[in-house]
Order: structure tokens, then C-alpha cells, then sequence
């Protein structure tokens, strides 16, 4: 559906104010008059200050710490614009909540991912566009259009520009599940790729306090961790010291979403690590590591670029073909 005909209406909840800034100046728009805040019983009160009728909204909100606040404060925004008679609401969720329960692997378990979906497409969403889902079947979770954009490329530029001697790094995955996610990326740059697991005892049981590497020899290069999220930090503290004890020259490690909600910082950065390369999809104001460890890369280009052609009825997955334009 184009929207030639409309303008774009860029709105912001609470969650990630700065993103949605720089989104707003690379599409040369101002954000929309919003006004999100808390009634005193911890109701969460909106108010949009300028009219959205027929038009085409976009409204940006992430998953920072605070999860269900801004969750709310995203479905009420989008409720606001629907009975207001937006033409098209689209919610530009770059790190999606509760992605990490996306599946019921035990009895009793909720699937908690599906009902975010439900209650964004209840809320009035028309359009999902989000970023590096923790799985990708989410999509399938939603009966409306859903693009899953990807911060890959963006960490490609960084590994070719920023990381010495590169050509002859190894990557490497800190658990089995992400062996997709980095073999995506070695393939991409045909390097080797590494495997990491936790070790267990002849019981089956978990030894928390190490790893072992299962697949791949990283003595002597520059090993290149590739996780999806970050979130206590426990997972690349253990995978960065297995690598480092196996001989590898350097580490980097490279996260599409840093939470860090439960991290401690100084013992990150402590760690036998060069750099950990982050993006901003969520707010990374307030993280900070010694000595310049802590790189954050910008996904505003990308997110811009999406809610462009979005509008204009134009192909989102090109900006991620063979001529993508953030390398």
C-alpha cells in the first residue's frame, strides 16, 4: 500500500526518545507533539497533540528497561491513533518484547511472544517493523505484514573497517542455538566458524562457572563472538575467558540487543575483551565500560530508511541485498 498521497506522522513513547530524534532528522519530519506520562495509581496517560487523521503513522517505541511500562505505552499509542483515524499504524519495535519466549519447550509454559502479537494487533497495528528477532517464526505469530530488519551489515562495515587482521579472525558462536546467526556472518565474510556450549558433568547437569568449545580451533586468531542479546552478561563473560584460555589473540564480541539490565558493568569490563560492539536499539545513554570497550552502532540509518520506503510502497528487503547501502 503507498502512501503517496499522506504524509509520514513520526510518534515516540518514552522507551527511546534519542532514536527516534535521529529518525525524525534523517526523514527531514518533526515528531509528532506527544505527551506520555503516569497518572499518580501508575495508570499510563497519552496524548497526542497534533491530528493524525488519514495519515501514515509510524510510532517508535523499543524494549528498554521498564519492559511493560513501555508496552503499554506503545499499545495505547497505537489505540489513540486508530480511533483518531490514522490511515495506516505501523509500530517500529526494534527490540521486540519478550522475544526470548517465543516457544513452549516444558509443560505450562506461556508463549508469551504470541500474545505480544495478539495485543499490537488488537491495539489497532496495521504494520510490524522490528530488528534482528531472537527467532525468526515470530513473524508467523502476527496475521498482519511483519518486517524483521537486520543489524548484520551494519556490524560487516565495523568488522571490515575496525577490526585488524580480520581476513584471518574466526567466529564464533557462545551457545548452539545462535550457530545460525554466526554462521550468517562467517559465511558473509568466509571465515571459519567456532561453536561454544556449557559444560556438563557426566549427570547431564549444567556447570555453570565454564564452557568448552565444541567445534572449531581459535588458537592464534582474533575470535569474533556473535550473540543476538546481552543481557546479565554471565554468557560472554564465560565464552570470552574459554576463548582466551584456548589461545585466541584477541576477542571481540558483538551483540544486535544490549539490555545489560542485570550486567555489571565494571566486571564487563574487566573482561579479556577488545571491544563489545552493540547497537542502539535500545538506549545505551546510561552504559558505559572503561577505556573505550563499549562500541555502540547506530541502527537509525537503517530504521529511517525502512519507514521511507514503507511509505512510498517500495521493497524494504533491497536494503539488505548484494548492493546494501550501509556497507
Amino acid at each position: 500500500m503507498s502512501n503517496h498521497g499522506n504524509s509520514i506522522k513520526l510518534i515516540t513513547g518514552n522507551s527511546h526518545t534519542k532514536l527516534a530524534e535521529d529518525v525524525a532528522e534523517r526523514l527531514g519530519v518533526q515528531l509528532v507533539p506527544t505527551t506520555v506520562k503516569k497518572f499518580s495509581n501508575g495508570e499510563t496517560n497519552v496524548k497526542i497533540g497534533s491530528s493524525v487523521r488519514d495519515e501514515d503513522v509510524f510510532i517508535i517505541q523499543s524494549s528498554s528497561p521498564n519492559v511493560n511500562d513501555h508496552f503499554m505505552e506503545l499499545l495505547i499509542l497505537i489505540h489513540a491513533c486508530k480511533i483518531a483515524s490514522a490511515s495506516r499504524i505501523t509500530a517500529v519495535i526494534p527490540c521486540f518484547p519478550y522475544q526470548r519466549q517465543d516457544k513452549k519447550d516444558k509443560s505450562r509454559l506461556p508463549i508469551t511472544a504470541k500474545l505480544v502479537a495478539n495485543m499490537l494487533t488488537v491495539a489497532g497495528a496495521d504494520h510490524i517493523i522490528t530488528m534482528d528477532l531472537h527467532a525468526s517464526q515470530i513473524q508467523g505469530f502476527f496475521d498482519i505484514p511483519v518486517d524483521n530488519l537486520y543489524t548484520e551489515p551494519i556490524f560487516l562495515r565495523y568488522i571490515k573497517h575496525q577490526i585488524e587482521g580480520w581476513q584471518h579472525a574466526i567466529v564464533v558462536s557462545p551457545d548452539p542455538g545462535g550457530a545460525k546467526r554466526a554462521a550468517q556472518v562467517a559465511d558473509k565474510l568466509q571465515l571459519e566458524i567456532a561453536m561454544i556450549n556449557r559444560k556438563r558433568d557426566n549427570a547431564g547437569l549444567i556447570q555453570p562457572e565454564k564452557m568448552e568449545i565444541l567445534v572449531g580451533d581459535v588458537r592464534g586468531k582474533v575470535a569474533i563472538l556473535v550473540d543476538d542479546m546481552i543481557d546479565s552478561g554471565h554468557t560472554l563473560t564465560l565464552a570470552t575467558h574459554e576463548l582466551v584460555e584456548n589461545g585466541a589473540k584477541a576477542v571481540y564480541a558483538l551483540v544486535f540487543h544490549a539490555l545489560l539490565a542485570d550486567a555489571n558493568l565494571h566486571e564487563l569490563g574487566q573482561l579479556p575483551l577488545e571491544r563489545l560492539v552493540v547497537t542502539n536499539t535500545v538506549d545505551q545513554a546510561n552504559h558505559k565500560l572503561p577505556n573505550g570497550k563499549l562500541v555502540v552502532l547506530d541502527v537509525a540509518a537503517t530504521v529511517a530508511e525502512s519507514i521511507r520506503r514503507l511509505h512510498n510502497g517500495e521493497s524494504i528487503s533491497l536494503l539488505f541485498g548484494e548492493h546494501d547501502f550501509m556497507i
